[in-house]
């Protein structure tokens, strides 16, 4: 039977959602959304772990952020390809769990996974839709696919801001089950994302806060997408201007 979803977060490796939208997932599972993550591969080329130990923590950081499920597609880590053989893998997936939002990385990234995958999952979502599309379960298109852009170095000025304020300790906990990945070693090597010596920890928190700071609020998480975001009315726009 089929999982209706209200958000999917689709992302190369296992550990990638936590990082950059682990807070707005976890505040929509708080928000009596049904939320799930899709990990691409099982990120077995890294520094560090194992695929064994890196699934184990998967599913452990998914209690803490309150995913009603997580999955792998088991792609080949540092080399998935939008290929013909993906696309139907992860359309497949989609119209399995058949979600209404679709959260993935954004178009441009240090890592080749991740740039493939934004093309990829964003080319997967139109043709899921497609009922004469050969791959398996009945047709389904999500409605919005949002990019989040937590760590992109690129000036790209978000289209929308999640406050994560209340679940920023959490989103450091989910990230903390993934003890064979955030150690000291691969904060120097810049592994994670750039950010010099500095703790992991505060690399989260000031890009965090920085984003927050653009909704006036402690901390928040940044999402873009290619369409133009509709308010209901003048009178109902929020974040102050002064």
């Amino acid at each position: 039977m089929s999982i209706e979803l209200d958000v999917l977060a689709i992302f190369a490796h296992p550990d990638d959602a936590e990082l950059v939208c682990g807070g707005a997932l976890l505040k929509s599972a708080q928000m009596g959304e049904r939320t799930g993550a899709l990990d691409l591969t099982r990120g077995e080329r890294a520094t560090l772990g194992s695929p064994e130990i890196r699934e184990k923590e998967a599913q452990n950081a998914a209690e803490v952020l309150g995913l009603t499920v997580r999955r792998n597609a088991g792609l080949p880590d540092s080399a998935i390809e939008n290929t013909v053989e993906s696309r139907t893998a992860l359309v497949e997936i989609l119209r399995d769990l058949r979600p209404r939002v679709v959260v993935t990385h954004a178009r441009e990234g240090r890592h080749r996974d991740h740039r493939i995958a934004a093309q990829l999952v964003y080319d997967a979502c139109f043709l899921a839709g497609l009922e004469g599309f050969p791959a398996a379960g009945e047709a389904h298109r999500p409605e919005k696919l949002v990019h989040a852009m937590t760590f992109r170095e690129d000036v790209v000025k978000p289209t929308f801001v999640i406050d994560i304020s209340d679940q920023m300790e959490a989103k450091l906990e989910a990230l903390a089950c993934y003890e064979s990945q955030f150690v000291e070693g691969l904060v120097q090597s810049g592994e994670v994302f750039p950010g010099g010596s500095r703790p992991l920890v505060d690399q989260i928190r000031v890009k965090c806060a920085h984003h927050g700071s653009l909704i006036r609020v402690a901390y928040g998480e940044p999402f873009w997408t290619r369409e133009t975001v509709e308010m209901e009315s003048l009178g109902r726009l929020e974040v102050a201007t002064f």
